[in-house]
C-alpha cells in the first residue's frame, strides 16, 4: 500500500521558538494542500538545533513543551506530523501529533559524544522503540545517530516504513556517507526509510538538508538539493502493519487520484558543495545575530579576496565592505587588485594608510622585527574594529586553515573580527575555490569578482620588505599534505614518516601547530566545512609538554 509523505527540509533558529513553530505550520499547510499523509520534520525542529547547554535549563525546557503542545493543537485534519522538540529529562524527543493531539513520543537513543557533539552532556537517553499505525503501515521512528547504530530492535517490528528526523551538520563528502547509510539500513530492515535533514547555519555549524528517501532495495525514491530550503511530497510504497503497533492512529488504507512526483536533485560537485556551505553559513550567522553588513580588510590577496566573494555571494555587494589599508611596505599592485575587485563586484570600497597611525607608535614605542611586524597588523586590526564600532558592520578575519593551524597570525591583528568565514580550509582549498567562484562567473556570463593576479601572485603579509610567506612556511601545496595528516587524520610523528614525509618537515610542522593551540582559543568562530575543525571537534590543551617526537 502506499503512503504519501512529506518531508520538511527547514532552516530553524535556535531558540526562536515562535519563529520555528511558524515554519512548521507553513509545511504542514502546504503537505495538507499536496494530500500527504505524513509529515516528517527534521531533529529539535521546534527549539533549533543543536541547543547545546541550553537543554539543561528548566525553563527552556518548559517551553519548548509548551511550544510542541501549541504546535499540536493547531495541526487539524488527517495529517500525521512527526515534529522534534525538546522534552523534559532534558530529552531530545518527536511528538507524533494528530488531530490537534500528541498520539505518542520518541526519545533519542543513541547520543553522539565525539566530533561536535555533546549530547551525552546535554541529554538523557531513550530506551524505547516506537511504532505507529498510520492508514495501516507500521511506522517506525528513530532520530538521527539512531541509525548510525544496529537496528535490530527495530527490524524486529517489522515496520513498513522508517523515518528519522535528523539534525546532521555538513562536512565535506558527507552526503555520499549519508546514502550509503540509509540505503543499508533498508535493506537491513526491509522497509523503505524516509531520511530528512534540517538546513541553515548556527555558530560554526551549517546543514546542507540533503534528504532522501529509499526504497526496501535501498534504490533512491527521493532526494533533496543540499542548501536549500525545501518540502517534499512522495508516495511510497509500503508493507501493510503485520506488528503490534504501540499507537493506532488509523487503518483504513489512502487512495490518491493524482500520484505524487517525487524529485531527485542533481548532487553538487565537492567545490560548490564547499561554496554553498561557506556562503551559507555565513548568511546565517549574519542574519541570526542581527548583522546588517560586514567589514574585512581587502589587501589584494588571495584570502581576503575570497572572503570578499563569500560576502558578496551570502549577503549581496551593497552589504560587504572592504578597507584596504596599505604600509610602507605594500606593493603597488596590492591596492590595485583590491580596487579591482571591487571596481567588478560594487562593494563599498575605501583605502586608509597605516603609515601615519605606526609612525605615531614608533615615535613613542621602540619596536623592531617581529615587533614591529605585528604592531601593522595590529593597527589595521584596530582600524577595522574601530570602523566597526562606528558603523556597525560585522568584522570578518580572513585567515585560513593552514595559516590558523601554524600560528601565522597576529593576535589582535589580521585574527580579529566576529566571524572567520574561511578558518576551516586550507590554502590550496583557497585558491581551488577562486578558481571555481571565478569559473561560475564566466559561465553565467559575468565579470569573475576575484582577480586574476590575486589568484596568482605568491602569497606575502608585507609587513617587511619583500616578504614571501614561504619565508616562514612550507610551499603551502606540501604544508597542506602534513596538516591534513597531523590535524585532520590525527597521524603522529611515526605515521607522518611513514606516509613519507621528512622527518625535519614533520617536526616542524608539528612543533608549529603545537605551539599555536592559545592562538586558535582566541579566533573568531567560522564554518565548518571539514571532518576536523579547530574548535569542538579538535579539542586539545594550550599548556602540554607531550612532544610528538
Amino acid at each position: 500500500m502506499k503512503l504519501r509523505v512529506a518531508l520538511a527540509q527547514i532552516n530553524p533558529t535556535v531558540g526562536d521558538l515562535a519563529g520555528n513553530a511558524g515554519l512548521i505550520a507553513e509545511a504542514v499547510k502546504s503537505a495538507q494542500a499536496q494530500g500527504a499523509n505524513l509529515i516528517v520534520f527534521p531533529e529539535m525542529i521546534v527549539t533549533g538545533y543543536p541547543v547545546e547547554d541550553l537543554a539543561l535549563r528548566p525553563s527552556f525546557q518548559a517551553a519548548s513543551i509548551r511550544a510542541v503542545e501549541e504546535i499540536a493543537a493547531a495541526i487539524t485534519g488527517d495529517i500525521v506530523a512527526v515534529v522534534g522538540y525538546l522534552d523534559q529529562g532534558p530529552k531530545n524527543a518527536v511528538a507524533v501529533i494528530h488531530e490537534g493531539k500528541i498520539k505518542a513520543r520518541y526519545v533519542k537513543r543513541h547520543l553522539p559524544n565525539y566530533g561536535v557533539f555533546d549530547e551525552f552532556r546535554n541529554f538523557v537517553a531513550g530506551d524505547q522503540t516506537l511504532v505507529v499505525r498510520i492508514h495501516g503501515v507500521d511506522v517506525a521512528v528513530a532520530i538521527c545517530e539512531d541509525i548510525w547504530h544496529s537496528l535490530d530492535s527495530i527490524k524486529a517490528r517489522t515496520p513498513g516504513l522508517l523515518v528519522v528526523p535528523n539534525g546532521s551538520p555538513f562536512e565535506r563528502n558527507k552526503d555520499d556517507v549519508r546514502l550509503g547509510l540509509v540505503q543499508k539500513r533498508a535493506k537491513e530492515i526491509g522497509a523503505p526509510v524516509a531520511y530528512v535533514n534540517m538546513t541553515g547555519g548556527q555558530d560554526d555549524l551549517v546543514f546542507d538538508g540533503d534528504s532522501i528517501v529509499v526504497g526496501k532495495d535501498g534504490s533512491v525514491l527521493a532526494r533533496t538539493a543540499q542548501f536549500d530550503d525545501q518540502l517534499i511530497v512522495i508516495d511510497i510504497d509500503c508493507s501493510e502493519g503485520s506488528s503490534k503497533p504501540d499507537v493506532v492512529i488509523s487503518e483504513e488504507p489512502t487512495s490518491h487520484s493524482v500520484p505524487a512526483n517525487s524529485v531527485i536533485a542533481t548532487r553538487l560537485s565537492d567545490e560548490a558543495e564547499m561554496w554553498q556551505g561557506l556562503v551559507m553559513g555565513l548568511r546565517d550567522y549574519v542574519g541570526k545575530n542581527g548583522f546588517k553588513s560586514v567589514v574585512l580588510g581587502l589587501s589584494g590577496g588571495i584570502d581576503s579576496a575570497l572572503v570578499a566573494a563569500i560576502a558578496i555571494d551570502a549577503l549581496g555587494a551593497k552589504r560587504v565592505n572592504g578597507v584596504a589599508m596599505p604600509s610602507k611596505y605594500s606593493s603597488g599592485h596590492s591596492v590595485e587588485d583590491a580596487q579591482a575587485m571591487a571596481d567588478a563586484t560594487g562593494i563599498h570600497f575605501r583605502i586608509t594608510p597605516i603609515a601615519p597611525m605606526v609612525d605615531t607608535y614608533m615615535d613613542n614605542l621602540v619596536l623592531k622585527g617581529l615587533a614591529e611586524e605585528n604592531l601593522q597588523a595590529r593597527v589595521r586590526g584596530t582600524t577595522l574594529m574601530g570602523i566597526s564600532n562606528q558603523e556597525g558592520h560585522l568584522v570578518l578575519a580572513t585567515g585560513n586553515k593552514s595559516e590558523l593551524a601554524v600560528g601565522y597570525s597576529t593576535l589582535y591583528g589580521d585574527a580579529v573580527g566576529g566571524f572567520a568565514p574561511i578558518k576551516d580550509i586550507y590554502k590550496t582549498d583557497v585558491w581551488a575555490l577562486s578558481r571555481y567562484r571565478n569559473a561560475v562567473a564566466l559561465e553565467r556570463g559575468e565579470t569573475p569578482p576575484i582577480p586574476e593576479r590575486s589568484i596568482t601572485k605568491e602569497p606575502s603579509a608585507e609587513l617587511r620588505p619583500d616578504q614571501k610567506d614561504s619565508d616562514s612556511l612550507p610551499d603551502y601545496p606540501l604544508l597542506d599534505q602534513v596538516l591534513r595528516a597531523y590535524v585532520d587524520e590525527d597521524h603522529g610523528y611515526e605515521a607522518l614518516l611513514a606516509d613519507g614525509f621528512d622527518p625535519e618537515l614533520v617536526r616542524r610542522v608539528i612543533s608549529l601547530v603545537d605551539k599555536a593551540e592559545f592562538k586558535r582559543r582566541q579566533y573568531p568562530p567560522g564554518t565548518k566545512v571539514s571532518g576536523r575543525a579547530f574548535g569542538k571537534d579538535r579539542r586539545l590543551p594550550m599548556t602540554s609538554r607531550w612532544n610528538e617526537r
